[in-house]
């Protein structure tokens, strides 16, 4: 059997590939001891950051168009809302438990003591409306996409049942857009109730917390409701929209470095404006990146890395890198071994992922599938 799923859409498996290797590639700095006050640690590190907000806004661009799909298809009541749910469900939770347990497993093997938030990762409320625990540390991102899932399709299923609603597919969006203004106000009590005083402060208790973050699952929403709604204008100036995004991505950094803008002194900025336009600079590319067609050399290792990428999201860093660290004595490395750990860190990571693709992730999708089908309509319904 073929491990690569059929009808993929390249360009989307291209943003997916890119994500997750600007993730690892930005955890290889920890692995190496690097000087985190050097500008290309800190370049990496950024890049690292922006490839999980290329998760989102995919995330958000292809489970908004499989929820916009159902409501075209008339599946607009609350065993369609279960339906859609199971999907996600099985195509996210049984990968995280497994992942979990692992973290758990190693975790105690290396210090014997239990985190004691544990439990909040079953339920995914460990960065709810607080800092994320320093154990399985990149599970924030998952606790803000489960939510995110969650709240917005109950609340426009819920609207579906008890009000008449003609044209469902505008309220698609209008609900998305309220939905984005009631987290406005959650920022604006953020900005007047919280304090900083570094960019490592802000990331946790602002850039990794649900209540603030799911609007980069939203903005993905907003895209592909425009796409769908202006198709022609989308295709014609997707070349056009893909240089905008790429303008506006690149001068919203240079405007950080020329006037080096920092989050304890322009709190201002990084809550209300960095992580939003940066969300939508690279939602602006995703019309060129979903006509994109390519089937060089290339074309295989990418959809490789694509289909594994929730594998190696979830394996690289706490299973995979942190023992490293407690094993390995990095200090008293040459430059040569350290880069054998990198091939090693890679390859390990490379591995396990495989393994957990083909033994774990793979088969539950197959019956989920077969399970549950998904509503037909255009490649977009591809598997994510």
């Amino acid at each position: 059997m073929s491990t690569i799923p059929k009808f993929r859409i390249f360009g989307l498996d291209f943003l997916r590939a890119l994500a997750i290797s600007l993730v690892v590639i930005s955890h290889i700095t920890y692995l190496l001891n690097l000087n985190e006050s050097s500008i290309l640690v800190t370049f990496i590190r950024t890049l690292g950051a922006i490839g999980v907000d290329i998760f989102f806004v995919l995330s958000g661009f292809l489970i908004g168009g499989i929820i916009l799909k159902r409501i075209i298809a008339g599946k607009t009541n609350f065993k369609d809302l279960f339906d859609f749910w199971k999907r996600r469900w099985l195509r996210t939770l049984p990968n995280y438990f497994l992942i979990l347990i692992l973290n758990i497993i190693v975790f105690y093997a290396f210090h014997e003591v239990f985190e004691k938030r544990l439990v909040n990762y079953f339920f995914f409320i460990q960065n709810f409306n607080t800092v994320h625990p320093n154990f399985f540390t990149e599970a924030w991102s998952l606790s803000i996409e489960e939510y995110a899932y969650l709240v917005l399709p109950f609340l426009l299923y819920l609207s579906f049942y008890i009000f008449n609603i003609q044209k469902k597919e505008k309220f698609f969006f209008w609900i998305t857009i309220v939905t984005l203004l009631i987290m406005v106000v959650l920022k604006i009590l953020f900005f007047y109730s919280i304090n900083f005083n570094s960019y490592k402060e802000w990331s946790s208790l602002y850039r990794k917390v649900v209540i603030y973050r799911m609007d980069a699952i939203y903005i993905g929403f907003i895209f592909v409701y425009l796409m769908k709604k202006f198709t022609a204008f989308f295709q014609k100036y997707r070349q056009n929209l893909f240089v905008a995004g790429i303008l506006v991505f690149a001068l919203l950094h240079l405007i950080i470095y020329t006037f080096n803008l920092k989050p304890e002194i322009h709190s201002g900025f990084y809550i209300f404006i960095y992580l939003q336009v940066l969300i939508m600079s690279i939602g602006l590319t995703f019309p060129f990146f979903y006509h994109l067609k390519y089937h060089g050399y290339f074309l295989k290792s990418i959809e490789f890395i694509s289909v594994h990428s929730y594998s190696i999201y979830l394996v690289n860093y706490s299973l995979i890198l942190i023992p490293m660290q407690e094993l390995i004595d990095l200090t008293s490395l040459s430059l040569i071994g350290k880069m054998g750990i990198v091939f090693m860190f890679l390859g390990i990571t490379l591995i396990i992922s495989r393994v957990v693709y083909v033994g774990f992730e793979r088969p539950i999708l197959i019956f989920r599938d077969k399970r549950y089908l998904r509503v037909q309509s255009s490649q977009s319904s591809q598997s994510f």
